[in-house]
């Protein structure tokens, strides 16, 4: 039987963390391309080489992946950071990047070897042509979209297509036992950045953020102003699990909440050129209260957003250390589709502290230290964290902050204990949405006469549906202490519920009131009561 323990996916999540930040662009060599391409003896040896395999070598053989295992291992020599990208991934890629793809508009599950929609995208292709959730997508023109070794990958490349371009899809809708077909005009779908925003206190919003993509920023400022609209004066970014993305983005963002002429980062190149950026007077949220939650899987963009907050003096860091990413990438194309992610320089928090954490033994000792943090005791204590007297540096109004290794936040939040990461665990891998899903295709109606207001006031998941999720994980060969955490286990089961009935925000909203590092933040944002106010308001009572 399978046991669930916060350490199930520290190695995972380590390798996932690789893909780093880059900047965007054209290249900017000093040296000519004549120069930088010309022909040399290492280029020659290379090219001999392939061409000796492909004309004289006794078997046939794809030099093309040998080329591309070559390139891999050029790379693996240079940093842990520094990537390639074949060709076949490329538009994958791109489209996480950018932030949107042209698509019809639906989340789904391969639900029992059916393609079924969670939900629509609002205002988008199949929401306009009136799909519903719970909804199965039989057919997408002549291509069958149901059986058992159709996987999510081949569905996509079915159901995407040119902007404007239409596909019949043939649906079944099983809340009416009825089959019919629609035409769907394909149009660009978002790829959301900014995953929840909600009012966590009357004058305290919310904002999560889960990549630095084209898009974040745009989608950062829509939610901040309507944060504003609803009478946010105090905010609480959460940039955990973010592993970063365009250095551009994090850079607008923290110009937001630094002052004209602050300092945000530098950068320094091979060749020892700084480049510096500064704040300018376009931010809207300056000199306000702000929180910013980081983990252990916040890195590259979300480190420098926190890095210059705090070197700044300015708002709260809340949470545990940072992965620790101090390397700028640049993207690259190899002439052939592919391309490569290249490191071009280091990026300095403001009081000139580098973050990276040490490669120099290789990237295997890279993500093993990132995985020994799960045992040496640090994810419990910050005392356990070491830190370097060596890399010690001083904000403006003298507050010791550390490089080499992450971000050390101004106030601790230690993780939960196994079986509380593993109900995290449980629900990041999908297991509360899948069988919420199950739970409400039995019967949608019995939830229609709730409003999002009504939903998270009143409704409660009963021991009825508690009972039926533990046998759910029972069938899937996971064993815990379920009575231990019941409370958090039915808040996770109506969190999940609000997401697939009304919008991720309510989600967040709702599985807020399990957080501990929001909770933490209610905790320091409360007024500091003074004793003369205290004894006036005893005197009063």
């Amino acid at each position: 039987m399978k046991k669930i323990s916060y350490y199930i996916w520290p190695t995972i999540i380590a390798a996932a963390l690789g893909i780093g930040i880059f900047v965007g662009g054209k290249l900017n060599f000093n040296d000519s391309p004549e120069k930088l391409f010309t022909t040399n003896s290492k280029k020659d040896k290379l090219n001999r080489l392939i061409d000796y395999i492909d004309y004289e070598y006794v078997d046939e053989i794809d030099t093309d992946s040998i080329v591309d295992v070559t390139v891999n291992n050029i790379l693996e020599k240079l940093d842990p950071h520094s990537v390639y990208i074949p060709e076949r991934e490329m538009d994958r890629v791109a489209e996480n990047m950018k932030g949107d793809f042209v698509g019809i508009g639906v989340n789904f599950y391969p639900y029992r070897d059916t393609i079924s929609v969670i939900r629509t995208i609002e205002k988008g292709p199949s929401y306009v042509e009136g799909i519903l959730p719970g909804d199965r997508i039989l057919m997408a023109d002549n291509d069958t979209l149901y059986g058992k070794n159709l996987g999510s990958e081949a569905i996509v490349k079915r159901l995407k297509g040119k902007k404007g371009s239409s596909v019949k899809l043939k649906v079944y809708r099983k809340a009416e036992n009825k089959f019919f077909t629609v035409n769907v005009k394909r149009d660009v779908v978002p790829l959301k950045s900014v995953s929840a925003s909600y009012m966590l206190t009357e004058d305290m919003g919310y904002i999560q953020v889960n990549r630095f993509a084209e898009s974040t920023f745009k989608e950062f400022k829509a939610a901040l102003r309507n944060l504003q609209r609803q009478g946010a004066q105090k905010l609480t970014l959460d940039l955990r699990d973010n592993p970063g993305g365009y250095l551009g983005i994090a850079e607008q963002m923290a110009d937001e909440f630094l002052k004209d002429g602050k300092l945000i980062l530098f950068t320094k190149n091979k060749k020892g050129k700084i480049d510096k950026v500064y704040a300018t007077d376009k931010g809207s949220f300056e000199n306000k209260p702000v929180y910013v939650l980081i983990n252990e899987r916040s890195a590259s963009a979300s480190e420098i957003i926190a890095g210059a907050l705090q070197d700044n003096d300015l708002g709260t860091i809340v949470g545990r250390r940072s992965f620790g990413k101090g390397l700028v990438q640049r993207e690259m194309e190899l002439g052939d589709g592919s391309a490569v992610r290249l490191t071009v320089s280091r990026y300095y928090t403001p009081t000139g502290r580098s973050i990276q954490k040490s490669y120099q033994k290789g990237n295997k000792d890279y993500y093993q230290k990132f995985t020994d943090r799960y045992h040496n005791g640090e994810m419990i204590s910050v005392d356990s964290i070491k830190v370097a007297d060596s890399l010690k540096f001083t904000t403006p109004k003298g507050k010791v902050v550390y490089g080499g290794g992450g971000i050390i936040p101004d106030a601790f939040v230690p993780i939960g204990n196994n079986e509380e990461e593993g109900i995290d665990a449980l629900d990041s891998s999908g297991f509360f949405s899948y069988f919420v899903f199950g739970h409400l295709d039995e019967d949608r109606t019995r939830y229609k006469d709730y409003t999002k207001e009504s939903f998270e006031k009143d409704f409660r998941a009963d021991d009825i549906l508690f009972e039926q999720f533990i046998d759910f994980l029972i069938a899937s060969n996971y064993r815990m202490d379920y009575y231990a955490h019941e409370e958090r286990i039915k808040l996770y089961l109506k969190a999940s519920m609000a997401e697939q009935l009304f919008n991720a925000d309510l989600y967040a909203k709702i599985k807020s009131k399990e957080d501990a590092m929001l909770q933490k933040v209610l905790e320091l944002d409360r007024p500091v009561v003074s004793q003369d106010e205290v004894e006036a308001i005893e005197s009063q009572n």
